[in-house]
């Protein structure tokens, strides 16, 4: 293992316990794992099993349940018959204090003083408590256990601190789950905070580099790559300083995209630009650290100001020689924007120094003229043909991983690019998508169900659907692959006594719309 240094999927992971330790005064000693460290540390985990599997498998479904909504004393209850994994299961995840002797034997053969010399324990009456968060996280997207990981973060406690190092957050997972992941040459994790998406690249990226402006994040991605025998490269710096005149075959980001007054409260998601300038900016200069091919994948927030369209306002940031898909999940009005990162923040909403903080927060939202923010993913592939640009909301619940769908997005915009002639689409023979249905809707009438349309919807991925009249409803029953997409034209033109010419100009708008959504797809 050597973690070299310079100057995604279905993902498990372990729900932090609010407020945990924040009685507690933790000193802010930088983590440094030596190799021995290392090493020890990781073969008690792995004995006691605190992994992913071993922790719930202790706690159970109601008090690991429990623990997701903040609530540690089923946890804690759970834990107290657990033997060495109980031990830190109580320690490194609850925030509990726990006796010398039993620390001692659960961390075998690593020793608590060295521990604590490392930064992750810190002595308290007759025993050990944490001084970090250290908490199992998993990727099961390949169906095994070699995506077992241990990431470091600050504890609760520190929260308030201005470089405080946020752990597994909804962020985090919300990244790791929508990034496509195929093998690569080159990934750059630009603000890699505690290296949570750096952790995901290992698998499929043969060189791994994560940057990061704050020494303490740093610090805590070393650790955790030391911990888990990981070959990261990491450099200091801000934005794309540390990598000038480098390119990536993948560029994955959760930058500070918190859009606000101009000022820094937190390093991590506060850019010190004012409202959402800072994103606009990382995204014009993308390109120049792309391979041709290469793609980008962040999350952001935008704004939406008043008499301007949020599509618009993206757009303008978008460079030339880029496909873009930009997918807004979310809006939240101002006053929701400015609760919900206060909140973030382990504030009292009702205290004066909150009060006054959202009260400037707002006051500038209403000179900006800001009616709402949006916050999604934006995905750039660097391009030598004509880009595809697409804008889209899909603002309902998504259950599936959306990682499959951005590279499934890419190869059918591929497709769609060398079938961008009539003739080409038109040659081409294309099936419906396995998981697509026909939706019929009727209303109650005089003589019983009245019907009113259909739509095709897929059930997987973000559900797209489309409604759709009978003559497409008839054009996609025939998408199977055995005729080209023109001899189904051809055939519906004469079934419906419709000129050809006519329901071709129809058609082909709404197919190369199908076949962005995978609802139409290249027959083999």
């Amino acid at each position: 293992m050597r973690v070299r240094e310079s100057a995604a999927q279905c993902v498990r992971s372990l729900p932090a316990p609010p407020g945990a330790g924040r009685s507690a005064r933790i000193c802010r000693v930088l983590p440094h794992f030596s190799p021995a460290t290392a090493d020890a540390l990781r073969t008690a985990l792995l004995r006691a099993d605190y992994t992913t599997d071993g922790v719930r498998a202790l706690l159970g479904t109601a008090a690991h349940a429990a623990l997701g909504r903040g609530e540690v004393e089923p946890a804690f209850r759970a834990a107290r018959d657990g033997g060495e994994l109980g031990v830190l299961v109580r320690l490194l995840l609850l925030g509990g204090h726990e006796p010398n002797a039993a620390v001692t034997a659960a961390l075998a053969p690593l020793a608590p003083a060295d521990a604590a010399a490392a930064g992750l324990l810190r002595p308290v009456d007759g025993g050990w408590a944490a001084a970090l968060d250290l908490r199992p996280y998993g990727d099961d997207s390949d169906g095994d256990r070699a995506g077992d990981w241990w990431v470091l973060s600050d504890l609760d406690a520190r929260r308030q601190e201005r470089d405080h190092v946020t752990g597994v957050g909804a962020a985090s997972l919300t990244l790791a789950a929508a990034t496509a992941r195929r093998p690569v040459g080159s990934l750059l994790d630009l603000g890699t905070g505690c290296g949570v998406q750096a952790l995901h690249a290992t698998r499929h990226a043969q060189a791994v580099t994560g940057t990061d402006l704050a020494p303490r994040a740093l610090s805590m991605a070393r650790a955790t790559f030391a911990l888990n025998g990981l070959d990261v490269e990491l450099l200091e710096g801000p934005w794309f300083e540390p990598v000038a005149g480098r390119r990536f075959g993948q560029i994955v980001s959760n930058p500070p995209f918190v859009p606000g007054p101009p000022r820094v409260d937190f390093v991590y998601r506060d850019s010190g630009q004012g409202g959402d300038a800072a994103l606009a900016a990382l995204v014009r200069a993308l390109p120049e650290h792309l391979e041709l091919g290469g793609v980008a994948q962040l999350l952001g927030s935008w704004l939406h100001v008043q008499g301007e369209d949020w599509p618009d306002r993206v757009r303008s940031w978008l460079p030339a020689g880029v496909d873009a898909w930009i997918v807004q999940r979310e809006v939240a009005d101002p006053a929701l924007h400015v609760g919900t990162w206060q909140r973030d923040a382990g504030l009292d909403l009702t205290s004066p120094t909150a009060r006054e903080q959202a009260g400037a927060w707002l006051d500038w939202m209403e000179r900006e003229r800001v009616e709402a923010v949006g916050f999604g993913f934006l995905t750039l592939r660097r391009t030598d043909g004509d880009p595809t640009v697409v804008f889209e909301d899909l603002l309902g619940g998504v259950d599936d991983p959306l990682g499959p769908e951005v590279a499934g997005w890419l190869d059918r915009v591929d497709w769609l690019r060398a079938h961008a002639r009539d003739e080409d689409l038109l040659g081409a023979r294309l099936a419906v998508a396995p998981s697509v249905v026909l939706e019929r809707f009727a209303e109650p009438g005089e003589e019983g169900w009245a019907a009113v349309g259909a739509a095709v919807a897929r059930l997987d991925g973000p559900r797209w659907r489309h409604e759709v009249d009978d003559e497409a409803a008839a054009l996609l029953a025939g998408c199977h692959g055995a005729l080209a997409l023109g001899e189904l034209v051809e055939l519906l033109a004469f079934a419906h006594d419709r000129p050809s010419g006519e329901l071709v100009a129809a058609a082909l708008p709404a197919v190369r719309e199908f076949v962005r959504h995978g609802v139409l797809v290249p027959a083999p």
